[in-house]
């Protein structure tokens, strides 16, 4: 499964429905979107802790201390390019609403636990099918509470990795991201593309834990062949259409 990175950020600005829409049109199988929740307890989608980055230095507002209405007045697309200038940060369920029928979204919770009711909610609400959204997380927490408030759907933990200078030996241990799979019971895990970390062995573990293989975020042609020979469920690109595209060759 080919997973549009914050949808076709590669090509236009991301986390914004122009970007969804280019996913879409460059036949990503799914779309990664980042969510905070706001003030007034709606959900956006944007990345960053702050408006900064997207805004072009325009605005530095925090999702949990702006309203809608001061997050939609932002202008999202141009620091990408003049043409997308007139973006704005979508809600979750103009996000939900891009979703083919036999398309899928990963919704990656950028906050807290404060999210989980509201994100219920929203979901349930819209006309996509359980099966078409994954839920996918750093925080342990909220990967928990989403399992066991909103089963219907898949959840899977998130993790990157920190190598000790002194020993060389990296973190977290696969000893410790599997107790944090069994402890959250996620139904995947998310791996970052650090190839130093996920070898075979590694992703046998996973496997046989029963929990699937998800990786993040795979740009280049050889990396991505790499991991479809793993075997993973999903590879998560800035590039839809290319890596679909040298998979397809490998074949």
């Amino acid at each position: 499964m080919i997973v549009a990175h914050r949808g076709a950020s590669f090509d236009a600005p991301e986390n914004t429905l122009a970007s969804f829409q280019e996913a879409w049109k460059q036949k990503a199988d799914a779309i990664e979107g980042d969510f905070y929740l706001t003030k007034d307890g709606h959900i956006v989608c944007m990345h960053d802790k702050t408006t900064k980055r997207t805004t072009g230095g325009a605005a530095e507002l925090k999702p949990a201390e702006a309203t809608l209405e001061e997050l939609r007045a932002l202008e999202v697309g141009a620091w990408k390019n003049d043409k997308f200038a007139g973006e704005r940060i979508p809600l979750l369920e103009e996000v939900l609403a891009t979703v083919p029928q036999n398309g899928k979204i990963l919704v990656e919770v950028k906050c807290g636990p404060e999210i989980v009711e509201p994100l219920r909610v929203g979901l349930e609400k819209s006309s996509l099918k359980p099966e078409q959204i994954v839920i996918i997380c750093f925080d342990d927490e909220v990967v928990k509470q989403c399992r066991e408030k909103m089963p219907q759907y898949k959840a899977n933990w998130l993790t990157s990795y920190k190598q000790n200078e002194a020993t060389g030996k990296w973190s977290p241990s696969v000893k410790s991201v599997l107790n944090t799979l069994r402890e959250t019971k996620a139904t995947g895990l998310g791996t970052q593309a650090r190839d130093e970390v996920v070898t075979v062995e590694f992703v046998k573990q996973i496997r046989d834990a029963g929990v699937e293989c998800h990786v993040w975020t795979v740009n280049e042609e050889a990396q991505a062949k790499r991991y479809a020979g793993l075997g993973f469920d999903s590879i998560t690109t800035d590039k839809p259409a290319a890596i679909r595209h040298a998979l397809a060759e490998g074949k």
